[in-house]
């Protein structure tokens, strides 16, 4: 194990770091961050209506009596407006947001980046997909559109220049003219080529080829047996697992939310099992590695390893709500040998039992967006509607403790020898 790290602190670390801090990863991060709000809510507005409690749609409907259409009831458009508000305007968000991000990284005016890669998205065709079915394209527009400007824009040629005593916001405008224009006119022009040879919709054309696939293929039992293996394995060495998987992450994620939410709303079987709520509800209980299940396990068998239970008692509450740094550098979880196998396999075990779980129709897949510091067993409540879903939580978090209390246990014997000696 020692050979082990050392090989890996000498050829994985820095390469994993360079990866972490990509500049271009790191806008697409944080720009979906600053998106998960609108998700969040936009899948409980829509959930709200399609609660699987006839008692409660009845009520509803016995107050709200008015149909818009047959069958229809007037409250039930509550849900429809606010997902016009979140979901049905994401990629226009994030072509916004991943060239601003990027652009200010590059220490560029972001506002402008950003305005000029909302009008080439549109240019690009951008009108037909501003939801979620739009995200690749929004992502690829977003980047490419950043770095074109950023490039024209640092050419003196191309900048216009304004007289001293011009207000900035005005100056700042004028500076952006010609790149924006170039950068738009370009997109509109790749457009135009792409209808000379039939391909009127370049957003519906993408989808059907490249981004359907791909969510289909994300959403398989290997894909999700590898995310589950990733995340605390760059966590193991030090590295922040889940940022730095984040864009993949997020890239499946809406698409396959607002998916499931629209087969729920037309009475259709939940086409994908697996998105972000289905990790946060039944894999990372308590936080990556399902830390949850370790500090149950230290309660129960390893409350004489001095450090595991001091540790532990500080890092409980913060892992009721999935925060587990504590835990992570304060065992630690960090390149701890004894606990490295209890942490990169329960995390694939919960997966392995969530997904079959759910494939065999135990478990609704997960339409709901709970936060992510949500307490496990809640969460897989409100992400599947279901208190079937709570149930499957409550068995993986059982799971998790079985799994780690052996590795606890030795820990602590060899902790005692220590102190015997």
């Amino acid at each position: 194990m020692d050979k082990f790290i050392a090989f890996m602190d000498a050829k994985f670390i820095p390469v994993a770091s360079k990866i972490g801090a990509q500049r271009h990863l790191v806008a697409i991060r944080d720009s979906f961050v600053v998106t998960m709000p609108l998700m969040i809510l936009g899948a409980f507005a829509v959930l709200i209506n399609n609660l699987p409690i006839p008692a409660v749609q009845n009520f509803m409907n016995s107050i709200f009596s008015k149909q818009v259409e047959d069958g229809v009831y007037i409250w039930t458009k509550f849900g429809g407006n606010v997902w016009n508000g979140t979901f049905a305007i994401l990629s226009v968000l994030i072509a916004f947001l991943v060239a601003y991000n990027l652009a200010n990284s590059y220490g560029k005016n972001g506002i402008s980046a950003g305005t000029t890669s909302l009008g080439a998205f549109f240019a690009f065709g951008g009108a037909t997909g501003m939801s979620s079915n739009g995200l690749f394209i929004a992502l690829i527009v977003g980047l490419i559109s950043a770095e074109l400007f950023c490039k024209l824009a640092g050419n003196d040629k191309l900048v216009i220049k304004m007289p001293d005593g011009v207000p900035p916001a005005v100056a700042n405008s004028f500076a952006a003219l010609m790149p924006a224009m170039i950068t738009i006119s370009l997109f509109g022009l790749i457009n135009t080529f792409f209808m000379a040879f039939g391909i009127m919709d370049v957003v519906a054309s993408f989808y059907a080829a490249v981004q359907e696939p791909f969510m289909k293929l994300s959403s398989s039992y290997p894909s999700a047996l590898l995310l589950a293996f990733l995340t605390p394995f760059l966590w193991f060495f030090g590295l922040h697992g889940a940022n730095m998987l984040e864009p993949l992450m997020q890239s499946i994620n809406a698409p396959s939310i607002e998916a499931n939410i629209k087969a729920l709303e037309a009475g259709k079987e939940l086409p994908y099992i697996v998105n972000k709520p289905f990790f946060d509800a039944f894999v990372n209980l308590g936080g990556t590695g399902a830390t949850l299940g370790l500090v149950i396990a230290i309660f129960l068998v390893g409350k004489k390893h001095k450090q595991f239970s001091v540790v532990g008692k500080l890092g409980a509450a913060p892992s009721l709500f999935n925060i587990n740094e504590p835990l992570t550098f304060g065992l630690p979880i960090v390149l701890n040998p004894i606990l490295f196998i209890p942490y990169i396999v329960t995390p694939m075990i919960l997966v392995t039992v969530a997904y079959f779980a759910t494939s065999m129709g135990l478990v609704p897949a997960a339409t709901g967006m709970p936060p992510w510091v949500t307490p496990p067993v809640i969460g897989g409540i409100l992400a599947t509607n279901s208190l079937s879903g709570g149930v499957l939580s409550a068995v993986n978090l059982v799971i998790s403790v079985i799994i780690y209390v052996p590795f606890i246990k030795m820990a602590t014997i060899q902790e005692m020898k220590k102190e015997a000696v």
